[in-house]
């Protein structure tokens, strides 16, 4: 097991306005290193925090104290081709994940469209994809396995402690720390990936046949215009095609290397925020690709941005984006990163944002450096005033105040937090202030506005 703390002096997160200085960063090679390395830190009572690939925008990791990364606790454990069923170590990457179970012939009902994050941050934040009829993806954990503070291996499924499991879910890791997840899987499949240009009322108008008729389906709008960028994907037997270098022309050149630089001149000039949201939806690309399932869904993300997402009730998603489409014109805000819009099965586990029905979850960026406000506190005043609930990866400004309002079972996932983390040892100030305390304030930026976070 690695110990030494010199080795991270300072952690980042991607967007690199996360930063925390762990006095100790641990990286252990086997679940007993595990166990002994949360034992000895609950002896010290040192909060601990577990680490991935740092591809949440709020501090849920950041700690001064005792840092975990699962690097060396990934790959597959087990696989049953048989049943459709893997056990994964936590620490693998989604990226990883794809291609280790289509050499088994297998591959996840859903993903979202980055895959840098580890197995267990993208289920403990409730990451998800696109597509009205697939849920979140922790909803394709069948059992999970976790360590507690005190080093206890606890164990939890559909059939045996379903209750625990529907917690752990997405727990954001307050739980403990998850070692490995049984997953349900499908048979290897292909998707094709179609890509269209629409004007925006357009777009809404046929907004439920088009989720209706899709497995997946997205888009993107450009602010300061009337336009979106379609993204539909569906089953298919075609041999795959557009998948080569005109991808990563679109991918690699126009979405990420011209992208980025126009995105520099704009926080240089934010004037220049608005023409440029306008031009970029004049020059997107449409056309059509087929491949592999865990080859499509994610692109690349290398331009670094902060991002705000919020999962509103379905029929409340066009007129909630209407709403912001308003206020960014009203108030002439310079953006130029698209708004991106998505659907959500509803389900059941304690902490999802999309517990109890189906969800339009809204995603507003802003490029790294740009000034967030007034354009995040606005856009959450808009999201809140439509019943909406924060991804627990993004930024928010939301409390224990009032999530304990959004989520019928709160008080369940309260109750098995304080059961198996009674001393609050995973708990970093950031997590107390959702969990724990009613009445916060928000700490100050340099520039003297609410931080997000």
């Amino acid at each position: 097991m690695t110990t030494d703390a010199a080795k991270v002096k300072t952690w980042r997160n991607w967007s690199g306005a996360v930063v925390a200085h762990p006095s100790g960063f641990l990286q252990p090679d086997s679940v007993d290193a595990l166990k002994a390395a949360l034992r000895d830190a609950s002896a010290q009572a040192r909060t601990v925090r577990v680490v991935g690939s740092g591809h949440s925008f709020p501090p849920l990791c950041a700690t001064d104290e005792t840092m975990v990364s699962l690097e060396a606790l990934r790959g597959l454990e087990s696989v049953d081709e048989r049943t459709r069923e893997a056990v994964v170590w936590a620490g693998t990457s989604l990226r990883e994940l794809g291609t280790l179970l289509a050499s088994h012939g297998l591959a996840m009902e859903n993903l979202g469209d980055i895959n840098k994050q580890s197995l267990g941050g993208a289920l403990g934040t409730g990451t998800h994809g696109t597509g009205v009829g697939l849920g979140i993806l922790s909803t394709q954990a069948a059992a999970m396995t976790l360590v507690t503070a005190g080093g206890d291996e606890v164990s939890c499924s559909e059939d045996a402690s379903p209750e625990l499991l529907q917690a752990a879910r997405v727990s954001l890791g307050a739980l403990g720390v998850v070692t490995r997840v049984r997953l349900r899987l499908l048979p290897a499949y292909r998707l094709r990936l179609t890509r269209r240009n629409l004007g925006l009322e357009e777009c809404l108008a046929g907004l439920d046949e088009a989720r209706a008729r899709h497995r997946h389906y997205e888009f993107f709008w450009f602010p300061h215009s009337d336009r979106v960028m379609t993204k539909a994907m569906d089953l298919t037997d075609e041999t795959p095609h557009g998948v080569g270098v005109g991808r990563w022309l679109n991918e690699m050149v126009m979405e990420n290397a011209v992208f980025g630089a126009v995105s520099r001149a704009c926080r240089m000039r934010p004037a220049w925020c608005a023409p440029v949201s306008r031009l970029s939806a004049k020059l997107a690309s449409e056309g059509v690709l087929a491949g592999q399932s865990h080859t499509l869904f994610a692109t690349p993300r290398l331009v670094r941005f902060q991002e705000m997402e919020y999962a509103v009730p379905v029929e409340r998603g066009p007129d909630c984006l209407r709403e912001l489409s308003e206020y960014i014109t009203r108030e002439q805000l310079p953006v130029h990163f698209p708004v991106e819009y998505r659907f959500v099965r509803g389900d059941d586990v304690f902490l999802s944002p999309a517990h109890g029905g189906d969800r339009a979850f809204i995603a507003v960026h802003q490029y790294r450096g740009m000034p967030l406000e007034p354009y995040f506190s606005g856009a959450e005043a808009i999201f809140r005033n439509h019943g909406g609930r924060p991804h627990w990866g993004k930024l928010h400004t939301q409390t224990a105040a009032t999530l304990k309002h959004l989520y019928p079972r709160w008080d369940d996932f309260q109750r098995v937090r304080e059961q198996l983390d009674p001393e609050g040892r995973f708990l970093n100030p950031y997590l107390k202030r959702l969990f724990l305390e009613e009445r916060v304030s928000h700490p100050r930026s340099e520039s003297g506005t609410a931080r997000l976070a």
